[in-house]
């Protein structure tokens, strides 16, 4: 199903742009922001939304739903190197890189709007200052695949589980998806074990540990942090390399944006 819709619908990708930025945006950004011309498309779970290989004449941004960036062998082996929360434009290098070296595919249901690469660079000519921004998204991208080699590299599964579930609580909650640290987690247990380098069997046994430490309950597709300080002291978690303007937990919101 495609079509255009209201900018209500882009919400996630504006906050997400402000949540990152250095700076505030004016009014005259926001709108260029809104304006941008973008083809909402909804797409089922489990399904290429790109291709490694492809030759992307446009970029997407994600509006709901959660997406995997992810690699595969030859012999078909998957390893996922990141999430996507709404709001994130997970192929933005495509503006730049010819050729994709990566595959982005849907967990869940995603609804996904893409822009053209010409109106993408229409809007930083018109908005200089835009180009800052989506320049350091792609930074951003980049921190939080070294954060994802040292997670999978050297912490043991516990930690490593409860590094990815503080990891996207977080950035759930700056786009306003996880209140009260609770949030939609429509991930599998395979699929955890590509993304974090252990067995499904390993990935069950990890989850109970931690709803038996009292950290998290995991139901019906459903997460919710109970101790967030001892998560996060389970996992050695430092939000500082996703580099959002502010982070201040409460029992409510981690970061208190509104």
């Amino acid at each position: 199903m495609t079509g255009t819709h209201p900018p209500a619908n882009r919400h996630p990708f504006l906050r997400k742009t402000i949540s990152i930025a250095r700076f505030e945006l004016t009014s005259e950004e926001r709108a260029a922001l809104e304006a941008l011309p973008m083809q909402v498309t909804q797409i089922d779970a489990n399904q290429d939304i790109v291709r490694e290989g492809d030759r992307p004449s446009r970029c997407f941004a994600l509006l709901s739903g959660i997406a995997a960036t992810y690699k595969s062998t030859r012999a078909g082996k998957r390893q996922v190197m990141s999430y996507h929360v709404p709001g994130d434009v997970p192929d933005f290098q495509s503006l730049h890189l010819g050729v994709l070296d990566i595959s982005i595919a849907t967990v869940n249901p995603c609804r996904v709007g893409f822009v053209q690469h010409e109106a993408v660079r229409a809007l930083l000519r018109a908005q200089p200052r835009l180009v800052d921004v989506f320049w350091r998204a792609t930074l951003i991208d980049a921190t939080a695949v070294r954060e994802w080699m040292l997670n999978t590299g050297r912490r043991e599964a516990y930690a490593r589980m409860a590094h990815l579930f503080c990891e996207l609580v977080t950035r759930l909650d700056a786009v306003g998806l996880a209140p009260d640290l609770s949030c939609e987690w429509p991930m599998t247990q395979p699929e955890l074990a590509d993304a974090l380098g252990i067995t499904p069997v390993h990935v069950n046994r990890t989850i109970r540990e931690l709803k038996t430490a009292g950290l998290i309950t995991l139901r019906s597709r459903r997460l919710t942090v109970h101790d967030w300080n001892g998560l996060v002291a389970a996992a050695d978690f430092d939000p500082t390399y996703l580099h959002l303007r502010s982070y201040e937990p409460t029992s409510t919101s981690i970061f208190g944006v509104n």
